[in-house]
């Protein structure tokens, strides 16, 4: 007889199924898996057909009663949108997991997988999968069906400057295009004295005024019109227009200052020169160097006018010129340009070569003008000026001549300029041959005012090849450092950046003409060598990883994954 060393091992017995028989564990509910789903469904009353409002325009979804919201494919934003549509569905079951199942994009279906659980029979838990498949319908929303209709915005922003000049308008357009303002326009329309911005908000309206007024020296003012109201509901609908109206002066304007802001300003001299207009207007006194700056509100208070027409603008020739020394400072007088020199000029129009009648001046341009250089300047001797300060001036006050800026070529400036700009997208009846003058004369301008071309997003132009600096003739150009590539990736381009590459990791590609095209294959040119930097091909653009973001061609992208 032998003997147990230890207890009995105890094991849990088996039970039939109460339906088929079938052994299965012992369960509150005595029956088998296959029995148990057979007989109870725990997804009745959830429904597995529905579908979702798409807008084809905007690219949202709406998400009911009347809100469209935008979600891309496969996002957190959209699975919870297609679960609110089932949510009164799931009080009775309990939401384990859910997630997408992949679908053709373009298959107009999405078809969610989701696991729920829900005890039955005698405390039993039963889990099920099941398959929910979204049709995407498209609904047009209502901001697109205003666009439609030709009824689509409800304020516009009216920006005026009643000057024949537009040199505030283009450099306030490039200040909109860096600070990417225009996106949430829904129109841009230019008209003769300025420009009008379409919004569907009145909030982005709004956003755009104060813009304005910290960008230009402005004042504005609003209206609103009541276009339909319901009784039932005691909803109003208005159309909102803002006028924006900027200062009539810009820059190279000569103009002349009431006694009364001349003396607040320090006792500068009433006739000056406008050298430059930011978030305020830029002046200084031709014969003293003194500068001042004037805001919207000081302008408003005290308004002066320009003096000329840019079209009046007559070219000297500089006979002779002495500099001046610094000149010793009256009582109360403000602050001098450290930029400018004065000097003392004689100075004859080209016009008036056969003839010995020449002009004594003092100008701010002794720092770039020589004997025997073209000036453009205003003749206020031989002028008939109607302006109310003016004509209460003393004579021996006004000076004879006022010298703007030193003339060079246009034409050679024009042709070696290797920059652009970019413009905005408005309806327009065409540039004709004065806007064009305009442009060219702001373009200049940007070259001459170093403060300005901080502002202003200017782009390499890749058509126009880099002359070297031999052939300088003096006239001002922007330097290479200055500019922005204008860089176009393509859809078929990876973006690399450097958060997910090694620090170790010293990686370099020259991108062909900034498009993600590689120059070369990665076999030659992709992995660090340091001798490719000098390439000749004048296209090539070398790129650091550890620097920037670069793109590549998936040949490339292979190389680099396979090292990395």
């Amino acid at each position: 007889m032998e003997y147990m060393v230890g207890p009995a091992a105890h094991s849990q017995g088996n039970i039939l199924c109460c339906h088929c028989g079938v052994p299965i564990p012992p369960n509150p509910a005595n029956m088998c898996v296959g029995c148990l789903r057979a007989r109870v469904d725990i997804t009745e009353g959830i429904p597995k057909q529905l579908t979702l409002s798409f807008c084809k325009q905007c690219e949202r979804y709406l998400q009911p009663p009347g809100t469209w919201v935008q979600c891309a494919l496969e996002s957190r934003e959209l699975l919870a949108l297609c679960l609110k549509k089932i949510k009164a569905s799931l009080n009775k079951v309990r939401l384990i997991d859910a997630g997408f199942i992949w679908t053709e994009p373009h298959s107009k279906r999405l078809k969610l997988k989701v696991t729920v659980q829900k005890e039955v029979i005698n405390g039993a838990v039963l889990q099920q999968v099941f398959v929910v498949e979204y049709t995407v319908q498209p609904q047009m929303c209502e901001d697109c069906h205003r666009i439609e209709a030709k009824d689509f915005w409800k304020a516009v922003v009216q920006v005026r400057q009643k000057t024949l000049h537009k040199k505030t308008f283009f450099y306030l357009e490039q200040l909109i295009l860096k600070h990417k303002l225009h996106q949430n326009t829904l129109r841009i329309k230019e008209i003769h004295d300025g420009l009008d911005f379409y919004y569907s908000s009145k909030q982005q309206a709004q956003k755009m005024v104060d813009f304005l007024q910290c960008t230009v020296p402005s004042r504005s003012k609003s209206s609103q019109r009541l276009t339909s109201h319901d009784v039932h509901s005691n909803v109003y609908n208005y159309k909102s227009t803002f006028s924006v109206e900027i200062v009539p002066i810009c820059k190279d304007n000569v103009v002349c200052l009431s006694p009364k802001l001349a003396q607040s300003l320090g006792n500068m001299s009433q006739i000056c020169v406008c050298i430059r207009v930011t978030s305020t207007v830029h002046l200084i006194d031709p014969s003293t160097l003194q500068i001042a700056e004037i805001d919207g509100n000081t302008y408003w208070r005290y308004p002066f006018n320009s003096l000329f027409h840019p079209k009046q603008l007559e070219e000297f020739i500089v006979m002779d010129i002495s500099r001046v020394q610094e000149r010793k400072k009256g009582a109360g007088a403000g602050a001098r340009s450290n930029k400018h020199t004065l000097a003392e000029a004689w100075v004859q129009k080209t016009s008036e070569l056969d003839t010995d009648h020449q002009y004594f001046c003092s100008t701010h341009l002794g720092h770039i003008l020589n004997p025997g250089d073209l000036v453009l300047g205003f003749d206020l001797a031989n002028c008939n000026l109607n302006d109310e300060f003016v004509n209460k001036m003393n004579p021996h006050s006004i000076p004879d001549v006022v010298l703007i800026k030193k003339s060079y070529d246009r034409a050679k400036r024009q042709h070696r300029r290797n920059w652009k700009l970019k413009e905005l997208e408005r309806d327009k009846e065409g540039m004709d041959t004065d806007d064009e003058r305009q442009y060219q004369d702001f373009l200049e301008d940007l070259e001459e005012d170093e403060t300005i071309r901080k502002n202003v997003n200017i782009y390499r132009n890749a058509d126009i090849p880099v002359e070297s600096d031999t052939d300088d003739d003096g006239a001002p150009r922007i330097s290479l450092a200055e500019m922005l590539e204008d860089l176009h990736i393509s859809q078929d381009a990876t973006v690399y950046c450097r958060s997910s590459v090694p620090e170790k990791a010293k990686v370099s590609l020259i991108v062909k003409g900034g498009d993600g095209a590689c120059s070369y294959t990665c076999q030659q040119r992709c992995w660090g060598n340091v001798d490719n930097r000098n390439s000749s091909d004048p296209w090539a653009r070398y790129v650091e990883m550890e620097e920037l973001q670069f793109a590549a061609c998936s040949q490339c992208v292979r190389c680099l994954d396979e090292r990395l």
